[in-house]
């Protein structure tokens, strides 16, 4: 899988930093080739000499050397892959506010291909929030984080931190680019958040859905390959570049939205929290107080996933959602026949970790053949590989 392919390795200030000569070693034994760029600090761990000679390239530290500029745009767009092992918690806060003070950063900043970090810490600092919080903003700007191992640390502590071994960093590589192709040329398209149906210019009617689980689909689609169109809610979670992405605010919108692009769409996944009614005549101005009673009167919206599934082609695959509280297989099941279906994914606010803005879910998935596939919490993250490994294994593999 790393054969031919172009790897920029970054080389951080950390003391993991004397693994990458191992890892050099094993990308190109693996036919990749390889171009290193370090940190100043990375100087102090490991010697440049020691990987320009395994990666037969000249190795790179400083915008400028003897009147000859390194090139960060060129070195950005030549690589198929960057890949930064050991990340720094120094350098991961500088990716997480774009702050460029080196020539690894200017190469971060103008890459135009996918970037992978493999973090490398003590353990207080990998669990101090705001090294998660880091973490979480570079996920949300498309990056991949290869997981931290638990083992002895610098420090002589035993916890999580240290970076992923380079046998295990060459695995991780390998099944990612594998997975990056299972969507390719697939058009996807997904709803997220929820709607606000306007009782006036000020005030809506709505939902708490955060819009996360869709996100979550949304950036796995993309991991695979797919060409995918978020159509969005109102959120405040942060929407990754190279989606297409709509963003609506009521249920007719969002259907309106949904309908002009299904016809091109191989996978609609339907995890928006779509309002069930909406106010049938809202005021033009803002409603004042009163001491009378105060009534409005709601009436049905479109149902975008049983509208979709009375027009879904038989190369189309429908998947909706169903949020219940009581009877939640048999509403689910119900729901997957009436809506013409595919699969549903089904979750209960009865399980805990389950339901609206949390960063986990619990999950059953009903397919119309009558299988039923079911899961324990895990992050959203997480859930969006399980529903997306469920439909290729069911309709691909």
């Amino acid at each position: 899988m790393l054969k031919n392919k172009k790897i920029l390795l970054g080389i951080t200030g950390s003391i993991a930093a004397f693994k990458t000569a191992a890892l050099v070693r094993l990308l190109k034994k693996a036919g990749a080739e390889v171009k290193i760029v370090m940190t100043p600090a990375s100087l102090e761990f490991v010697a440049p000499l020691t990987l320009s000679t395994l990666s037969r390239n000249k190795v790179l530290s400083t915008l400028a050397e003897n009147d000859s500029w390194s090139n960060h745009v060129m070195l950005g767009r030549w690589a198929d892959l960057m890949l930064i092992a050991p990340l720094s918690c120094n350098t991961l806060a500088k990716m997480s506010n774009g702050i460029c003070d080196n020539l690894l950063m200017a190469v971060y900043l103008s890459a135009t291909c996918p970037v992978i970090v493999a973090p490398a810490m003590d353990e207080d600092m990998w669990l101090h929030p705001s090294t998660q919080n880091n973490i979480k903003q570079i996920k949300s700007f498309g990056n991949k984080v290869i997981p931290v191992e638990n083992g002895e640390l610098a420090s002589g502590l035993v916890g999580p931190g240290r970076m992923a071994e380079p046998e295990n960093i060459i695995k991780w590589l390998e099944e990612n680019i594998a997975l990056s192709k299972q969507l390719t040329e697939k058009k996807i398209l997904i709803t997220a958040g929820p709607t606000y149906e306007a009782l006036d210019p000020v005030r809506f009617i709505g939902n708490h859905s955060s819009g996360k689980m869709g996100i979550a689909i949304a950036i796995e689609c993309a991991n695979r390959g797919a060409e995918v169109t978020l159509i969005c809610g109102p959120v405040a979670e942060t929407i990754p570049q190279g989606l297409k992405l709509i963003k609506v605010n009521s249920a007719s919108q969002m259907y309106e939205a949904c309908h002009h692009e299904f016809a091109n769409t191989d996978i609609a996944i339907m995890s928006a929290a779509v309002a069930d009614y909406t106010i049938k005549d809202p005021a033009i101005n803002k409603i004042k107080k009163t001491d009378q009673q105060f009534s409005i009167e709601l009436e049905r919206t479109k149902d975008i996933l049983q509208s979709l599934g009375a027009i879904k082609k038989s190369n189309q695959i429908l998947v909706g959602f169903a949020l219940e509280t009581e009877n939640e297989t048999e509403n689910a099941k119900l729901k997957l026949k009436s809506k013409n279906a595919d699969y549903i994914v089904m979750n209960s606010l009865n399980n805990p970790g389950a339901g609206f803005g949390g960063d986990t879910n619990k999950i059953s998935i009903f397919e119309k053949s009558g299988k039923e596939y079911h899961f324990e919490t895990k992050t959203k993250t997480e859930v969006a590989k399980d529903i997306i490994n469920t439909i290729l294994n069911v309709q691909y593999v």
